[in-house]
């Protein structure tokens, strides 16, 4: 599954891009809004799935019992509350114009102020993503004061996993340090609101990994260097906070070219440190653990297992080693964690007698998956895990572990069973909503890396998980038959097939017989009819479009299907299907069931490939057409001609729900704007005037996928956010 969450990140998230993020000058803070009321009375939730992403990076307070804080790498940050056992999520302020800070490059605590907590924000640092940015908080997350970077900081990129990149400094308080990837070492004597670069040993490359970790070691602070040859010095520290030295001694070799992390047991005086022959989380083939007693200076070599051996049916055993973590209580005790370990599957080691033995712990662990049953990945047992480089252990309590995968965090309290530490967080990458108007479900959701859902409640995860027949990794299509809401049709990447349709709402799936041979490398979008009797299947921009009048049993190419295209089918009649051409900027329309499409209006973007055509239930030939920026269109004649929405400055994606009491036409919501802000809108009276519906603390970055509202309960409405699953709003 490794492959897919880097599909999903690097792709989905980055092709997604709105406006930068304000960048300001080094030092620059602003305060950063906690609690703006809210412009309507809505209550906002996650639907629930569980998880679904990568966690990269735990962090326990060493000082306060049951106090613990969570980093994702496009998802934002979480604080554990005790009391309610769940995670807080607290960074879904973070708004559309600075989408590229919900992805938590870092975090880090000040052990002399237990209500300290500090954040290093960015996604990505492309040439097309805005600046990083620092919060603060003095009260655990509840708000925040910001500081805005110049220079771009990358959650999403290879190396995520790595950390933590900020410490506060063990000496003063008001010192942090931050390790960036391409533009050295920054400092804070402030308390991080204001910052400066500093000088550090290593030159910064425009490509490589910079400071991969910082760690506390007594007075000292130990800095790890992740564009190291094999060769060359990669474990830097300062005893002062003014000079940095490379450390005496250190490991050299491939095993042990990139630091990932390190822990500092204080009982012994020794720092350990997993490496790799490469950042991750994708990518390691070799790594190896080493232990440093900062007071004589001695390496020794703790590895577990030595990467490079073959499993029992011949294939390499190549890995890298991730997360580290040492027991506050027991001196000697630790743990450590292999990455990218897919022949024999990762695992956690434990050791109790400072490295000279260790315990595997998967050779034991019983799992336990009932409260997200998705981690059954469609039928099979779960595993340990994968992409584990977020290890910790918690300061009160030796046998409560943690660790990170690539879909959840998985906790212990004895060493032996296992399950999802992961109540509350949600970190899907949603792409596409269906609420049917019939049925069980309120709700169909379709991700990258896991699929399609069936909701069958919103406050539980899926009890089927993910759909299977076959199982997605990352859903490309979702579609419901309106005058027949038990067919649905789903479409996606898999191994044993790409297409899929149900005649029970979604509850069952049944693949495909058949396929167009391009559906294996390019499965796009999906739809069937008002009465599910024809299927139009696309293909990307450089592929014809197909269509099936066998439930995928064969198919023929449509030769006027513009490529590309979303087919969008009209909800009355089954001849009627739509789809917008966005290279020329013209609609093209079928009457004849999706056998040939002709063009109807024409000029109708400005040069933008990102469009979303969406049309009205119950409303034959009446479509929406959202341009981003250049405005909502409106046509009621099935495309022939479009009118622009004048309440509409900006649109991203509409949808639809049940019609408000005494309204004739349905409630229409947007993402997009009326004015000047980006927000998410709900109209009763067919987009005359609008009313924003979400607030300031939920905004969720970036939530331009697709927006459904409910039709059987009017006011509610789901979002499909890039790393914070699907949000749900009632009115209250």
């Amino acid at each position: 599954m490794g492959t897919f969450h880097l599909s999903r990140r690097s792709v989905l998230a980055g092709t997604a891009v709105a406006a930068a993020a304000v960048s300001l000058p080094l030092g620059q803070e602003r305060a950063q809004a906690a609690a703006t009321p809210a412009q309507s009375n809505y209550r906002w939730r996650n639907a629930v799935q569980g998880g679904t992403g990568f966690i990269s990076g735990v962090l326990f307070h060493p000082s306060v019992k049951g106090l613990a804080y969570l980093r994702t790498d496009i998802g934002g940050a979480y604080r554990w509350d005790d009391r309610r056992d769940r995670w807080v999520p607290l960074t879904d302020h973070i708004g559309w114009d600075d989408w590229n800070l919900l992805g938590v490059e870092a975090m880090a605590v000040d052990p002399a102020h237990p209500d300290r907590v500090y954040l290093a924000l960015g996604t990505y640092a492309q040439s097309w993503a805005g600046n990083g940015a620092v919060l603060r908080s003095e009260d655990r997350g509840a708000t925040w004061q910001r500081t805005d970077l110049t220079v771009k900081l990358g959650a999403n990129e290879d190396g995520r996993g790595c950390g933590e990149r900020l410490l506060v400094d063990p000496r003063d308080s008001d010192t942090l340090w931050l390790g960036t990837r391409h533009d050295g070492l920054l400092k804070s004597t402030d308390r991080g609101a204001s910052w400066q670069a500093v000088s550090f040993p290593a030159a910064p490359s425009a490509t490589g990994q910079g400071i991969t970790l910082l760690v506390a070691a007594g007075r000292s602070v130990y800095a790890g260097w992740g564009d190291s040859d094999g060769t060359s010095a990669n474990l830097y520290r300062t005893a002062d906070g003014a000079t940095w030295e490379a450390v005496p001694g250190q490991p050299a070799g491939t095993a042990a070219r990139v630091p990932v992390r390190a822990a500092y047991d204080r009982h012994t005086r020794e720092l350990y440190v997993t490496y790799a022959n490469a950042p991750g989380p994708n990518g390691q083939s070799d790594g190896s653990v080493h232990k440093l007693r900062v007071g004589s200076g001695k390496w020794r070599d703790v590895t577990p297992v030595k990467p490079g051996g073959t499993t029992a049916d011949g294939s390499a055993d190549s890995f890298g080693y991730g997360g580290v973590a040492v027991d506050a209580r027991r001196p000697g005790t630790l743990v450590v964690s292999t990455n990218n370990r897919w022949a024999d599957i990762d695992t956690v080691f434990r050791s109790t007698d400072g490295g000279r033995t260790w315990t595997s712990l998967k050779d034991r662990a019983v799992f336990d998956v009932s409260e997200t049953p998705y981690l059954n990945w469609g039928g099979d047992k779960p595993k340990f895990g994968w992409w584990i480089q977020a290890v910790a252990l918690d300061p009160y309590d030796s046998r409560h572990i943690v660790y990170g995968t690539g879909a959840t965090l998985y906790g212990t309290r004895d060493l032996k069973n296992w399950a999802p530490q992961i109540r509350g967080v949600e970190e899907a990458s949603v792409r596409q909503l269906i609420s049917p108007p019939t049925g069980t479900a309120h709700l169909l959701s379709g991700s990258g890396d896991i699929g399609v859902m069936y909701h069958e409640r919103l406050t539980a995860s899926p009890s089927r998980g993910m759909a299977s027949n076959p199982v997605f990794g990352t859903a490309t299509g979702l579609s419901l038959a309106s005058a027949k809401p038990s067919y649905v049709v789903r479409a996606g990447w898999g191994d044993h097939g790409n297409g899929a349709w149900s005649d029970d709402g979604g509850k069952t799936w049944t693949p495909f017989e058949a396929q167009p041979d391009v559906a294996r490398t390019a499965p796009g979008p999906i739809a069937t009819n008002a009465d599910g009797s024809v299927l139009l299947w696309s293909f990307g921009t450089s592929n014809p479009g197909h269509r099936s009048t066998d439930n995928g049993a064969t198919w023929s190419e449509v030769a006027s299907f513009p490529k590309g295209a979303v087919p969008v089918p009209d909800p009355v009649d089954p001849a009627r299907a739509y789809a917008f051409d966005t290279t020329s900027g013209t609609l093209f329309a079928s009457t004849d069931s999706g056998r040939t499409f002709t063009a109807r209006a024409t000029g109708l973007n400005s040069g933008d490939t990102e469009f979303q055509l969406a049309v009205t239930p119950g409303r034959s030939g009446h479509l929406w057409l959202s341009l981003k920026w250049n405005g909502l269109y409106r046509s009621t004649d099935g495309g022939a001609s479009f009118s622009k929405v004048a309440s509409c400055r900006a649109s991203y994606t509409l949808g639809f729900g049940k019609a408000a009491e005494g309204a004739a036409y349905p409630a229409v919501y947007m993402v997009g704007s009326t004015e000047t802000v980006t927000a998410v809108y709900r109209s009763d009276d067919e987009a005359k005037t609008w009313t924003r519906i979400n607030d300031d603390r939920h905004q969720w970055g970036w939530i331009g996928a697709a927006i459904a509202g409910d039709p059987r309960v009017h006011g509610r409405v789901y979002i499909a956010t890039n790393g914070r699953g699907v949000q749900y709003g009632e009115p209250v």
